[in-house]
């Protein structure tokens, strides 16, 4: 897989959209429509407690760091983790300056709610850490979803069919923004509590492709 440049390169928050819904992906990130609602603003109150760029803390044989930036040019992803850990591994970790031994990234990506039948949540980790990997040269083989409602982890295995998932999700995502495309909508139980369901209007937006039915009016007009 070839390696993106700057200018190519999307929000890897955008992984999890597409994921859920290909029409919520490109309205957000190609039309960038948005529209706040009750889940994401608690969403973003959870996240705005965990993040604090200027904090690292230390815990036993663990370090926590906040919002740590993250770059892939293989997946052509840029974006934050809330959180990634550190832990003492002096077999396949990373050195710090001025600590001793080896250290190995745990990312950990907060939620709002509970655990998801889908692999929303999931994917979105799994691409920070296909980023760790590839900024750190080190492989992460394991991070957590902590999710706010049960006020638990949900350890996740950062396996190859996971991986593979992410690769074609990421090129998807490049894919539709590159052409331009918005997909029709496919209404499902979801769209009611999709933060842009308001934007998106799934019950009467048409299935039709808009592009051909606005050509058929205007040559309508014009044979009038």
């Amino acid at each position: 897989m070839a390696n993106y440049s700057d200018d190519d390169l999307l929000a890897l928050s955008g992984i999890q959209h597409i994921a859920f819904c290909p029409r919520q992906f490109a309205l957000i990130h190609i039309e960038q429509q948005w529209q706040e609602n009750l889940f994401t603003f608690s969403g973003r109150e959870l996240h705005e407690r965990a993040d604090d760029p200027f904090f690292v803390e230390a815990r036993g044989v663990s370090l926590i760091s906040r919002s740590v930036p993250l770059l892939s040019r293989r997946l052509g992803l840029y974006g934050i983790a809330d959180v990634v850990e550190f832990h003492k591994d002096d077999c396949k970790g990373i050195s710090f300056a001025g600590r001793e031994g080896l250290w190995k990234p745990y990312p950990v990506e907060y939620k709002r709610g509970q655990p998801k039948k889908d692999d929303f949540d999931i994917v979105q980790l799994c691409a920070q850490a296909m980023c760790l990997e590839e900024m750190l040269g080190v492989c992460v083989a394991e991070g957590a979803l902590f999710y706010g409602k049960i006020r638990r982890r949900q350890v996740v295995q950062l396996d190859d069919t996971l991986r593979q998932r992410v690769v074609e999700l990421s090129f998807y995502m490049h894919e539709l923004y590159n052409k331009g495309i918005t997909p029709i909508p496919v209404k499902t139980s979801a769209c009611e509590s999709c933060s842009i369901h308001d934007l998106c209007l799934p019950e009467i937006a048409s299935k039709r492709d808009v592009r051909v039915y606005l050509e058929e009016i205007l040559k309508g007009e014009e044979t009038a």
